[in-house]
This record gives structure tokens, C-alpha cells and sequence, in this order.
């Protein structure tokens, strides 16, 4: 990559607040690079992946508008490592080369800290090489669970035992603060204490 911008990866377990982190950050001036936002994208109707994905799996994996069928794929890629495998060899691609794009766009405008939101990079074990630091959010596998609860309360398929296969499906949490480089441990942590974390380190980050 040609440009001189700070690249910060950031990850965490599902239901960690990495995304509250995110945003935080970029309320300090940070640009982000989202991940699971291009994940969603090129699989909405029309997205560069619905192609290969209908020819892959069959019009069963798309919703009626189109879309790939995100809780239905979630479910046969968690019980089928052969099916996450193949869904992963569409999509990741697509990811990385819109994450490269949307890279060099912030840092052409000037950008000096660019934040990567990447969900699954320590699993990717590509991501690693193209970051000048790792930031992970750490909790308990306990509170990962409850937050996720609460957050799709309500919601088709989202049992205790579907976000426990999803958590298992992840990264564990040595793994991650094995990569890390800094680490927030966001259990128990008011909105407020957290944000004066994030925003201490946006000062070491330059923003």
C-alpha cells in the first residue's frame, strides 16, 4: 500500500463492543474501513457476490429481494466447515479488495489513522501484514453471550445455543490477545469509561 495513513486493525469477539470502539473512533477523527459493512454490501441484491453465491448454494440462500439469506448461511456455515469454507472463498475476496480500495481513497484525502474493523482477522491470517497495530476488545465468553442475547432479543434463529456455535466458531480469546498489540477489556465498562479509553488511545494513535 502506497500511502503513509496509520493502519489499525481492530477486532474482538462477537458481542465485545468492537463496534462501539469503532465508532468512538471515529468520532476522534478517525476514517473506517468496515469489514462486515462490505460483507453485507456485496451480498445485498445486486452485490458482487449474489452470482456465484446462487450458482454455489442454490436459490435457497437468497431472501425473496435477493439478498443472500444472512441468517440461513450463518446457520449452515457455523454446523458445516466445508460450507463456511466455500462461502468464505466468495466473499473474503470481494472484501479485501474493496478494503484495499476504500484504503487508498482515505489516505489519498489525507486521512492519517484508518481504522479496519475486521471481525474475523485474527481467523483470516491474511490481515495481519497489511496493519501497523492490532486493537482488540477482550470480555468474558459470559458477557459476549449476554450482550448478544439482549441485542437480537426477538429475532428467528438467534438461540443461547446458536451465538455459543458462533462464539466457538471464532477466534478464542487467547488467540486474539495473542495478536494483539493493544487490548481494551470492555467488561463491566460504563459508555463513558469506555470512551475515555478510546479516547486515550486516539491520542497514541495521532488523532
Amino acid at each position: 500500500m502506497p500511502f503513509a495513513a496509520q493502519r489499525i486493525g481492530l477486532t474482538g469477539g462477537i458481542g465485545s463492543g468492537k463496534s462501539t470502539v469503532a465508532r468512538l473512533l471515529v468520532g476522534r477523527g478517525a476514517t473506517l474501513v468496515d469489514a462486515d459493512a462490505i460483507a453485507r454490501q456485496v451480498t445485498a441484491p445486486g452485490g458482487a457476490a449474489i452470482n456465484e453465491i446462487a450458482r454455489q448454494f442454490g436459490s435457497a440462500a437468497l431472501t425473496a429481494s435477493g439478498a443472500m439469506d444472512r441468517d440461513r448461511m450463518r446457520l449452515l456455515a457455523f454446523n458445516d466447515p466445508a460450507v463456511r469454507r466455500q462461502l468464505e472463498a466468495i466473499i473474503h475476496p470481494l472484501v479485501s479488495q474493496e478494503s484495499s480500495r476504500q484504503y487508498s481513497q482515505a489516505a489519498q484525502a489525507g486521512s492519517s489513522c484508518i481504522v479496519f474493523d475486521i471481525p474475523l482477522l485474527v481467523e483470516s491470517g491474511r490481515w495481519r501484514q497489511q496493519l501497523d497495530r492490532v486493537l482488540v476488545v477482550d470480555c468474558s465468553e459470559a458477557t459476549q453471550i449476554a450482550r448478544v442475547m439482549a441485542r437480537e432479543l426477538g429475532r428467528s434463529g438467534w438461540t443461547r445455543e446458536v451465538v455459543e456455535k458462533i462464539i466457538d466458531g471464532q477466534a478464542s480469546r487467547a488467540q486474539r490477545l495473542g495478536a494483539a498489540d493493544i487490548c481494551i477489556y470492555n467488561d463491566g465498562l460504563s459508555l463513558e469509561a469506555l470512551g475515555l479509553q478510546v479516547a486515550q488511545l486516539a491520542s497514541r494513535f495521532g488523532l
